[in-house]
């Protein structure tokens, strides 16, 4: 398991040369991918050099207790010192989701229970809204339909982390995708009675961009234009509400969405035909 160690090692320190090279920040995919790989060698290459050092004062306080009995005790603390640091690098070497430091699309979509489960959709949404915030994520809800009470039919919000680290949106959101249900009095409710609404969580890891090219016998688009819409930076002529569906028939998917820009819609269908 250690002999990986030297190699990572390395690597990290490849990493921490290519971050300092102003040719890499030229490509902010690269200058992404790089920042990610550091950030996840990071814990791992500074365990080890932790564990080389302990192992390194271990091995002279034994020497020196062969003389002086009262190196003995810092002997064996650093021994359990050792020890436990063998442990969180074999936790850290177990093999991750590859997945785990990409940013996620996450949709809400109210399911049974009317206005009621419109508004549980939108207490789950506040909920992953603030959730995100106190992790320092930059949410933007690219897609939303309300109802007359404020509840949610459906929204659908980018989450992104803004430095690369060990554990990215994905590794902390991918088990939320399910089902999930309420049994409470909604405020809809004058009788008093108890009802049981349901919604639905669907969390996708956002696609890698990738050149793709297929016949137009089995890939169709429709994107029309509405109202223009406003975003800092962009003219409204150009920032038009865009609707896209792509049909893949080789695949028998279908997958199409309304966003903001043309670019997040068709972030959001790439998701959406890799689930």
């Amino acid at each position: 398991m250690f002999d990986r160690l030297d190699e990572l090692a390395e690597e990290y320190a490849a990493l921490e040369r290519d971050l300092a090279d102003p040719a890499v920040h030229a490509d902010p995919d690269r200058a992404r991918r790089t920042g990610r790989r550091y950030g996840e060698l990071g814990p791992v290459v500074h365990a080890y050099r932790e564990w080389q050092h302990v192992g390194a004062d271990e091995a002279t306080a034994q020497e020196l207790a062969a003389e002086d009995a009262s190196f003995a005790a810092e002997a064996e603390q650093l021994g359990r010192r050792r020890a436990e640091l063998e442990e969180r690098l074999r936790q850290l070497l177990v093999p991750k989701d590859p997945n785990d430091a990409k940013d996620v699309l996450l949709e809400v979509k109210a399911g049974e229970g009317g206005e009621e489960s419109a508004l549980f959709a939108g207490d789950l949404l506040r909920m992953y809204l603030r959730f995100a915030e106190r992790h320092g994520w930059k949410t933007e809800i690219l897609d939303s339909t309300m109802t007359g009470l404020g509840g949610y039919k459906d929204a659908t919000v980018a989450v992104k982390a803004p430095r690369a680290g060990t554990d990215g949106v994905w590794a902390s959101l991918k088990y939320e995708g399910g089902v999930h249900r309420v049994q409470r009095v909604p405020v809809t409710e004058s009788q008093g009675r108890i009802h049981t609404s349901a919604a639905g969580v669907l969390v996708m890891p956002e696609a890698d961009p990738i050149e793709v090219t297929m016949p137009r016998t089995s890939m169709m688009s429709f994107m029309p234009t509405g109202t223009p819409c406003s975003a800092p930076g962009v003219r409204p002529a150009r920032m038009r509400r865009s609707a896209s569906r792509a049909d893949s028939r080789a695949r028998s998917l279908l997958s199409d969405c309304q966003a903001c820009t043309r670019c997040s819609s068709w972030s959001i269908r790439a998701s959406r035909l890799r689930v």
